[in-house]
C-alpha cells in the first residue's frame, strides 16, 4: 500500500476539474453498481451518485490517505446509500407501506430479472435483509472483498463482519 502523504497528493491531484473528471470516469461504473445493487432503482442509484461525487468533490483535502482514494469513495457511497434507504423507508413508513416491498415491486418490473428467475429469487432473499447483512453479504458476494477491506470502508471488526455475512448467508 502507498504511504499516506503519496495518497493525499494522488486526492490533491483531483481537486483540479479535468483531473476530478479523470477520478469520475475511473470509478463511476463501480460506484453505480454498488449503489444500485442498494437503491435498487435506476433513477435513485444516479442520484445518489451525484450526491457521492459532490460529497468527494467538497471533501478532497479531508482525505487523509489512509486508505486508498477508491475506498475512501466506496465508504462515502456506503454511507449515502444507507441514508437514502433510512429516508425513504421513513416516507415508506408515513405512505403505510414497505419500502422493501417496494423495492421488490420495482426488480420485478426490470425486464433484466423477468428472464433470471434464479436471480430475482437472490434479489429477493437479499431483500429481505436487515441492511447492514445486506451490504455485507453484496460486499462478499459480488465484490469478493475481504473482510480486512470491508473492516476499513464500513469502520467496523472483521469479526462482527464474518457474523453478519455468516447470518445473511444462512
Amino acid at each position: 500500500m502507498a504511504s499516506p502523504n503519496r495518497m493525499k497528493a494522488v486526492a490533491n491531484k483531483y481537486k483540479d476539474e479535468l483531473d476530478f473528471k479523470n477520478l469520475m470516469d475511473t470509478y463511476q461504473k463501480q460506484l453505480y453498481i454498488l449503489i444500485r445493487r442498494m437503491v435498487v432503482d435506476h433513477d435513485d442509484t444516479n442520484d445518489v451518485l451525484q450526491e457521492v461525487f459532490i460529497l468527494v468533490w467538497k471533501n478532497l483535502d479531508k482525505f487523509k490517505g489512509e486508505s486508498g482514494i477508491y475506498t475512501w469513495m466506496y465508504r462515502i457511497a456506503v454511507n449515502q446509500c444507507l441514508k437514502f434507504i433510512e429516508k425513504k423507508k421513513k416516507r415508506a413508513k408515513w405512505m403505510f407501506s414497505d419500502y422493501n416491498i417496494v423495492l421488490l415491486d420495482k426488480i420485478k418490473a426490470d425486464s433484466g430479472f423477468n428472464e433470471d428467475k434464479t436471480l430475482l429469487l437472490l434479489q429477493e432473499a437479499i431483500l429481505k435483509l436487515p441492511e447492514k447483512q445486506r451490504l455485507v453479504f453484496q460486499m462478499r458476494y459480488y465484490d469478493e472483498m475481504l473482510y480486512k477491506e470491508m473492516s476499513e470502508i464500513l469502520q467496523t471488526s472483521e469479526g462482527a463482519l464474518k457474523a453478519s455475512y455468516h447470518h445473511a448467508h444462512k
